[in-house]
């Protein structure tokens, strides 16, 4: 009987002992879940494409900048040895104060085949200004027959010159060479046999002496006649970021014809890699090489136009040619008034690049020169000069 009480009693505790409660399962913070990943999605869109708006950047302490921003910076390029000596030697050129000279001259070299048509007006455009010029010519073909006492006896030792191969920008040296053993010349301009003045002296003169540039054709053309005749044989010296395009008639001052002439690394990348044809690319050296150089070691220091006109408007290898119907009193004044430089590049896109010529600061007209002219043209020219001519 003990046993069955025992028992009893025991069960009776059992029974008014607290079970064991069944709660339902709990419920998961979706709604906390959706939102964190709204917000990282958010500020990741925010990062990758930042908003463009004032309001939208008062947000950011940072300002309105893609995610590139806060990466880290990309390294340095190690320059080679030879790169190390031509940026020093190139640095301390610019660097040292220009010669003074008593009596500073233009140099104005002309690159031809062989004769010169347009001697007679290039006459009556040096008269009264003796001393104050000196004139070379390069004629890669034929010795030029002079009509021009200016011109007697002002060949230089020439060489065969191809378009669009480096021996035209070794015609260009050349030229420079020869004008810079004469230590009063102080301003180089490169012309063509088909080249003729749009000023007096005195104004060309003045415009160029007094000017704190040079002026080199100089602008970046992502198309296939500009980025796409690069060729990564030029690195690491010469990257496609610095690649430039431009006309090859220069005119440039004293210490930029010393830096070209000192420069043997960045050329020898052009006479290797840049010619019509390698690799596929019709790469043209002389449209080439200056700008780039100087894009990469003086950019400043140019104007990014030529202060010779020429017309590419029919868009074809060559720019149009003027015959004797073409030139009118009206032509001239029209290429005398254009005071924006204009490039248009190579891509789908033809991106109109457009900039106003500024000398020292203040906006002229940006040609003292015009090309193409054919022979044709000189007895009309030599009748307008006069006229057109005068500011």
């Amino acid at each position: 009987m003990k046993t069955s009480k025992g028992w009893h009693i025991s069960m009776g505790d059992m029974q008014i002992m607290p079970g064991s409660r069944h709660r339902p399962p709990m419920r998961k913070p979706m709604w906390i879940i959706v939102l964190v990943l709204f917000v990282c999605v958010f500020l990741m869109c925010a990062y990758i494409y930042p908003p463009h708006s004032s309001t939208a950047c008062f947000f950011s302490s940072r300002g309105c900048k893609s995610i590139s921003a806060w990466l880290p910076p990309v390294p340095a390029r190690v320059y080679t040895d030879e790169e190390i000596a031509s940026r020093a030697v190139i640095r301390d050129i610019l660097s040292s104060p220009p010669i003074v000279s008593k009596n500073p001259k233009l140099a104005f070299m002309f690159l031809s085949p062989g004769d010169l048509p347009f001697e007679r007006l290039w006459d009556k455009f040096f008269q009264g200004h003796e001393g104050k010029f000196s004139v070379y010519v390069h004629a890669s073909k034929t010795k030029p027959v002079h009509e021009s006492r200016y011109f007697v006896d002002r060949d230089i030792r020439s060489d065969q010159v191809v378009w669009g191969k480096i021996s035209m920008v070794d015609a260009e040296r050349r030229l420079l060479a020869n004008a810079l053993q004469d230590p009063d010349n102080m301003h180089f301009v490169l012309l063509s046999d088909s080249c003729v003045p749009l000023y007096n002296f005195d104004y060309v003169y003045n415009y160029l002496m007094y000017s704190n540039i040079s002026f080199v054709d100089c602008f970046k053309d992502p198309g296939p006649h500009g980025n796409g005749r690069y060729s990564d044989h030029m690195l690491p010296e010469v990257e496609v970021k610095d690649f430039r395009k431009g006309a090859q008639w220069f005119s440039m001052k004293r210490q930029h014809a010393i830096i070209v002439m000192a420069d043997n690394l960045y050329y020898s990348k052009f006479r290797d890699y840049c010619q019509p044809g390698l690799e596929g690319r019709n790469c043209i050296a002389d449209e080439h090489y200056l700008p780039t150089f100087f894009q990469m070691v003086d950019p400043g220091g140019i104007a990014n136009w030529s202060v010779t006109h020429v017309d590419w408007s029919e868009r074809k290898w060559h720019p149009k040619s003027y015959r004797e119907h073409d030139v009118t009193y009206e032509l001239l004044r029209n290429i005398t008034s254009i005071d924006v430089s204009i490039h248009v590049t190579s891509d789908e896109k033809r991106e109109v690049q457009s900039w106003p010529c500024l000398w020292n600061g203040v906006q002229k007209p940006c040609y003292l020169f015009a090309r193409k002219f054919t022979p044709e043209t000189l007895d009309k020219l030599l009748h307008l000069f006069s006229n057109y001519s005068t500011p």
